[in-house]
């Protein structure tokens, strides 16, 4: 007997109207076919409405009140694009009234608070997932292809790389780059996705020393560097250096060395070369090069992580990223947070 899903669209809303907000619309527009955008919530609505011009389909509708997507049975699923300081209440509320979530990054701002949204969606059996986009590049999957083939042999060392520069006025906003907002700095704001790319294709990791910094080129309140050593579980050893400080913007890119060869990624060129000689470059991915804001230019990889959150929906499958797993980053951020503070070696908790 085979088994038929409803394949008509999903209702989402969108929740937030910062920065990251056209390029969600601009997602969802394409992704017609799986999902429907039905309403924006927005402190300031009228501030919003301009968003209408990006979507291709009937216009949302734009509102401050909750309850027009708690109440609202055409909503199945609801993007989350808010500070990560408004998070908890506002998740509770949502799975309560069994909306499934997509969190923009990071979870929470804490490891115990971002447990805490996985645990209240996990009690009222909604699906949780992160937009974890990076790994919706065709270069990532093809890297993913790679390590899990087995043909490169153990993996020995990893070099993770977030050389990113952001202008002083971008930490001038209200709340960002500090603690009670956002949760930290460049780890839990920008690396966090590179971060995340990594882990999933190296595994855990076991041990973190390392040093987190505020350069004196920004006046904020986390760090905008962080540099870590790391131990995996599978023996393999790395570092981690991430940072808002390094002028011009440079590419964030993960290499990965095996026993057989290396494999190096950054945004849109693999290059595996063999140590018997052999080179293979593989470059899919258009991305403009001079891309170097702190705004997310395409969208392509926005639309692709939310049709496969629609398609977990329909199916009862998990999505790409899921809340649980999102927490192994948030782990190890946790852990160079700590190790920098106390000086020492932090052992992952298993």
């Amino acid at each position: 007997m085979t088994t038929t899903f409803n394949t008509s669209p999903i209702g989402v809303a969108l929740i937030g109207a910062g920065m990251i907000a056209k390029t969600h619309v601009a997602a969802l527009s394409d992704a017609h076919d799986r999902v429907r955008l039905e309403t924006i919530v927005s402190r300031h609505p009228e501030r919003a409405v301009y968003l209408a011009e990006l979507y291709a389909g009937t216009a949302p509708r734009f509102t401050s009140d909750l309850s027009s997507v708690t109440d609202n049975p055409d909503v199945q699923m609801v993007i989350v694009a808010t500070p990560p300081s408004v998070r908890i209440e506002l998740i509770e509320t949502l799975a309560k009234a069994g909306k499934h979530i997509l969190l923009e990054k990071p979870v929470a701002r804490t490891m115990d608070e971002s447990v805490q949204v996985v645990e209240i969606c996990e009690r009222a059996g909604v699906t949780l997932g992160m937009l974890f986009q990076h790994r919706m590049r065709a270069t990532s999957k093809a890297a993913a292809r790679y390590v899990a083939s087995g043909e490169l042999g153990s993996l020995g060392h990893v070099e993770i790389s977030v050389p990113l520069w952001r202008e002083q006025s971008y930490y001038d906003e209200l709340g960002r780059g500090t603690y009670a907002r956002d949760g930290g700095g460049v780890l839990m704001t920008q690396a966090i996705h590179t971060i995340d790319l990594a882990l999933s294709l190296t595994g855990p990791v076991a041990s973190v020393q390392a040093m987190t910094a505020t350069t004196p080129l920004h006046q904020m309140e986390a760090e905008d560097f962080a540099v870590a050593g790391l131990r995996f579980a599978s023996g393999a050893v790395g570092s981690l250096v991430a940072s808002t400080a390094t002028f011009p913007h440079g590419r964030e890119s993960i290499a990965l060395h095996f026993e057989r060869g290396s494999l190096h990624l950054d945004k849109d060129t693999l290059t595996v070369s063999w140590r018997d000689g052999r080179t293979v470059v593989d470059s899919p991915d258009d991305w403009n090069a001079n891309d170097t804001g702190p705004t997310v230019v395409r969208h392509e990889w926005h639309q692709g992580v939310i049709e496969d959150f629609a398609d977990a929906i329909r199916s009862g499958q998990a999505p790409m990223v899921t809340g649980r797993e999102a927490l192994v980053s948030h782990g190890l951020i946790a852990a160079i947070e700590e190790s920098s503070r106390a000086g020492r070696p932090v052992e992952m908790q298993r």
